[in-house]
């Protein structure tokens, strides 16, 4: 197009606005519009010919009376020219007449470029949309009626032009919308109809947000396709570009009908016509893109349509089960009839024939819930010896026992209860039905007259075996089904639909293990209020998202069983209660990870649940090193347990056969062993031996080290002692750098850099020497993992050591986030280094939980210790943990974790660095392993950090169900340690949904 050049506009600007500014030109289909920057911030439109002033005066107006009713809403509103006029006409440098007017700006990012799409701030746009459309509810103006293709009224005109989509599925699917919008329109036309913007589009959205400010809608743009309508119209518009390539499109519909909903309330009937509004939306959009593209070469155009074909065609949402949650999240009964079935069947409590053939109310009830039982002990792979033996992991076995209604568990292992690709995805946990546990042969009977309305046997494993459905009828003729699983297939072979059973008609038995599904005998007891969203499947289970709808559609049916409500459903522990008792009980400065902090009751390897029995992926505890829960842990201290557990004050061979594991791992020269009970008294112990070997007090310490929480070692913790409110740094601790190769002094591009480092800790020696004090020793983290994941320059420690033996100091090296074969390549990280210490101070992840410090040292360091006091730790070395110790020393071994570790750890740094590459705010990709680091920046160039984004991340990756830390001077680190049982699928978990949040935390920094 001929692009009019801006010194006209600006002058117009000026002659007719009195405003000065610089114009930079937007993109524009038809009409030329300008960024106003200068005086003021303000978009200067200028009309394309012809464009008629009822169309103009339209916008303006509606903005007006928007800005009266709503003014904090985020439409622009106009600026009248200086003769007061809402827009002028002015003729451009080809003689053409133009309309021109001037609207306020709004700052934010265009929706469609904006991520994360969150249901959040989808329903933020739902709530401001309502209230757009109750402002306009009362506007009028001559323009509104409009006849054109964008108005969904006449949708309708894309029948004639059907034979434009010439691909024979797709010609179908268009026809079945506009069947389904035929069916609708007679109720369509019963709705008012009023001013709507009707094009609130992903490119007709602002939004603003931060790394710390939640996203929300900053402006609702153009107004250009205003007509009038009904105003479920405008909302299914909005929806059918919101769902597009969305990951959940049914529940950013649901969030988006929520917010309109809650602001400005629709009725039942406006509900059901949201999905055929937005499909007919959709199909008028292809059928009209498919035209133009016939009369242009424009590629784009047939382009654009792929979001929308990709919608229609692989959409997975029932329409009937949408309609459903968007009912019950939208505060109404998921039925019509779903309240007076629930008043029925409350009234005729205790008068109901008994299910299994005899009365239920005296039968103990136990809890299979994720918190109260541990079976499976794997929650990923049910076994057949744990699901025929139910109640034997909570202490029922051969006897007659209830289980609850909406209980969490984790015995539904199959591949058909997971929605997604990972082990931490979606996955149905919560039990919809009651359980009767009753031996096979059991009769089954009817409670109320029924019709059979589905017999089924579904024989796979873990499935419901024989099950058969009944059709009920209040006494107003409301219906309701009721399901029985895991009956005996011979039992229910002679039922068909539509077979009339009477009231307590026994009609099936209870199957046995071989034919229920594998299961305990039970009967597992369902009640729904209608089968529109059953589907083919008959679901017993519920997402725990999703419980609040599934509640509805299938609720408690302990009535029909002759039982209280309350009894038989299951009450979760609160989250918010015992949140609220730590605050109350616990000191302030004992902290909780992320913003939302997270309740577990239950862990397997490297996942963690929560007491809904959402999976969660953990990448952050280091401490569980061979793995949550672990088979041979619990049955080594199960057995100990049952023998005895005492000290080493008493002879015992636990104790030599762990100190024997430990020191084949070690150096020659180290061949002593303490034991004691945490890392932090390994590190105070080895100042005393340090002490006692040397005659001297002082250290040298790298900055922002961790050694421990006691008295002690926090002195040697510049981490602890110089945090806010920390004692401060005492005078025989001597500070040197953490050998930081990417953002210290001395970088990656200075060869001689691992010296520099080294000849820091000779200058702290020559301080100590300055202040008349003795070298005691040296002591680091040997990769410091709370000064960022650092992994020092090759050569650096052996340099160090050089130095401080030369001087008369022990050298400490504390392996407790290195050792045991994280790093892949080498047992301990000292090995790496090339270096040989004095002392070695192990910690958590040897005991895998079980509270354990070991350390290791020379016999001559040992023996200058033993010329003091006798030394004594109460519960280091006790029989158990020396059990547990030498057990998960073997199972690294046994295992391969050690491998596995190098493996995962390349699988993970190559996908990392490769996002590196993509995202410029990740500075350094490090580590060996699953020992890794990401150190986030601001800039790269010059390195600022970037906490901020650090911390969004780490509570994203938490959203997603992935636990990661954050570390490092300025807390920009993204620590990276999982158990060492990490499988590629885990691993490309973290990349997946790393590289998404990657991407969110940049456009949120505005980098």
């Amino acid at each position: 197009m001929n692009i009019i050049p801006h010194q006209h506009w600006t002058r117009v600007l000026s002659d007719h606005w009195g405003v000065s500014g610089q114009l930079d030109q937007l993109d524009g289909e038809y009409d030329l519009n300008f960024r106003v920057s200068g005086e003021i911030s303000a978009i200067l439109k200028v009309m394309h010919p012809g464009c008629e002033d009822d169309l103009i005066d339209l916008q303006c107006r509606a903005l007006s009376h928007i800005r009266s009713k709503s003014p904090d809403l985020p439409t622009p509103g106009f600026i009248p020219a200086q003769n007061g006029a809402a827009f002028i006409h002015v003729a451009d440098d080809n003689g053409d007449e133009r309309i021109v007017w001037l609207q306020e700006w709004r700052t934010g990012k265009v929706y469609a470029s904006f991520k994360p799409h969150s249901s959040a701030l989808i329903e933020d746009l739902g709530t401001k949309m309502g209230e757009m459309d109750e402002a306009l509810a009362d506007f009028e103006h001559p323009a509104l009626a409009r006849d054109f293709k964008w108005n969904l009224m006449q949708g309708g005109w894309i029948n004639e032009e059907l034979s434009a989509i010439t691909d024979p599925a797709r010609h179908k699917l268009l026809q079945q919308i506009c069947q389904d919008f035929a069916a609708i329109k007679p109720v369509l036309e019963d709705q008012p109809s009023v001013a709507i913007h009707n094009d609130i589009n992903d490119y007709n959205l602002l939004v603003s947000g931060s790394l710390e400010e939640a996203p929300k809608i900053s402006g609702m743009i153009d107004l250009g396709d205003m007509c009038a309508a009904p105003r479920i119209c405008d909302l299914a518009i909005a929806a059918a570009y919101i769902v597009l390539d969305h990951e959940d499109p049914k529940g950013a519909l649901i969030a988006l009908t929520c917010g309109y909903h809650a602001r400005y309330p629709l009725s039942e009937q406006e509900l059901a016509m949201v999905w055929p509004l937005l499909r007919m939306r959709l199909a008028v959009s292809v059928v009209n893109s498919t035209l133009m593209a016939q009369e242009s070469d424009d590629p784009y155009v047939t382009i654009s349509q792929a979001p929308a074909w990709r919608f229609l065609e692989n959409s997975k949402i029932e329409p009937a089960s949408l309609l459903l949650a968007i009912r019950v999240a939208c505060g109404f009964p998921v039925t019509t009839t779903a309240p007076a079935i629930q008043t029925w069947l409350t009234e005729n409590r205790g008068s109901f024939a008994p299910v299994m053939g005899k009365e239920l109310s005296d039968l103990p009830i136990g809890s299979l819930s994720v918190e109260a039982c541990a079976n499976p002990q794997n929650p990923f792979e049910m076994s057949k010896a744990e699901a025929a033996t139910l109640g034997a992991d909570i202490g029922f076995k051969d006897q007659d026992w209830l289980a609850h209604y909406g209980e969490p568990r984790l015995v539904y292992t199959d591949a058909a209860f997971y929605n997604g690709p990972w082990k931490a995805s979606n996955r149905r946990t919560v039990h919809l039905g009651i359980d009767v546990f009753m031996p096979t042969g059991t009769s089954v009977h009817s409670p109320v007259a029924a019709s059979v309305h589905h017999v089924e046997v579904r024989d796979g494993e873990l499935d419901y075996g024989g099950m058969v459905v009944l059709r009920h009828e209040t006494d107003a003729g409301d219906a309701f089904y009721t399901l029985y699983g895991h009956l005996a297939p011979a039992s229910i072979s002679n039922l068909e639909a539509g077979q009339m059973l009477e009231k307590g008609e026994a009609f099936a038995a209870l199957g046995a293990q071989e034919e229920n599904g594998g299961w305990d005998p039970h009967l597992h007891f369902q009640m729904a209020t209608t089968v529109e969203a059953m589907g083919k499947d008959w679901p017993g289970v519920a997402n725990p998202d999703e419980f609040d709808l599934w509640s509805k559609i299938c609720p408690n049916p302990a009535a029909l069983l002759n039982l209280a409500d309350d009894a038989i459903c299951y009450q979760p522990t609160s989250k918010a209660s015992i949140l609220q008792e730590r605050r109350e009980k616990f000191g302030k400065n004992l902290k909780l990870t992320y913003s939302d902090p997270v309740m577990f009751v239950r862990g397997w390897k490297h996942h963690l649940f929560d007491e809904w029995g959402r999976a969660y992926l953990d990448s952050y505890n280091n401490v569980p090193h061979v793995g949550h829960a672990h088979p041979r842990i619990q049955a080594i201290a199960a057995d100990q347990l049952k023998r005895m557990n005492s000290n080493t004050r008493y002879l015992h061979p636990a104790q030599i056969k762990f100190a024997d594991k430990i020191l084949s791992k070690m150096p020659d020269h180290l061949g002593v062993v303490f034991f004691v009970n945490s890392g932090t008294e390994a590190n105070e112990l080895a100042l005393r031996l340090a002490r006692a070997k040397t005659g001297g007090k002082d250290m040298v310490t790298p900055n922002h080290g961790y050694h421990g929480n006691t008295t002690g070692v926090i002195d040697i913790s510049a981490y602890k002692f110089n945090a806010p409110g920390g004692v401060g740094q005492p005078d025989w601790v001597q500070l040197v750098d953490v050998a930081d190769d990417y953002r210290g002094t001395y970088r990656r591009d200075d060869e001689q850099r691992a010296t520099h480092y080294a000849d820091q800790v000779k200058e702290a020696i020559e301080r100590i020497n300055e202040r008349s004090g003795k070298l005691a020793g040296f002591i680091a983290e040997t990769f410091p993992s709370v000064g960022g994941q650092i992994i020092p320059p090759k050569g650096y420690l052996a340099k160090v050591y050089e130095h401080v033996r030369a001087a008369g100091g022990v050298c400490i090296a504390d392996e407790v986030q290195t050792g045991l074969g994280r790093l892949g390549d080498y047992y301990f990280a000292f090995t790496e280094q090339e270096a040989s210490p004095d002392i070695v101070v192990l910690g958590k992840p040897i005991g895998n939980g079980h509270p354990i410090g070991v350390l290791v040292t020379t016999r001559e360091i040992a023996d200058a210790f033993a010329q003091g006091p006798e030394y004594f730790s109460t519960f280091g070395g006790s029989t158990l943990s020396c059990r547990t110790g030498k057990e998960v020393l073997d199972i690294v071994d046994d295992e391969g974790l050690m491998g596995n570790a190098k493996q995962m750890g390349e699988r993970l740094l190559s996908g990392l660095r490769a996002l590196q590459e993509k995202h410029v705010i990740v500075g350094d990709v490090r580590g060996y392993g699953l020992f890794v680091g990401l150190d986030l920046v601001i800039d790269r160039e010059t390195r600022e950090p970037g906490t901020k984004l650090a911390d969004y991340v780490k509570n994203r990756m938490r959203d997603h169900r992935i636990l990661m830390g954050t570390e490092g001077p300025a807390d920009n680190i993204l620590k990276i340690r999982p158990p060492l049982t990490i499988e590629a699928n885990d691993v490309d978990m973290i990349l997946h949904v790393m590289d998404q949040v990657l991407g969110e935390a940049t456009q949120l920094a505005g980098l």
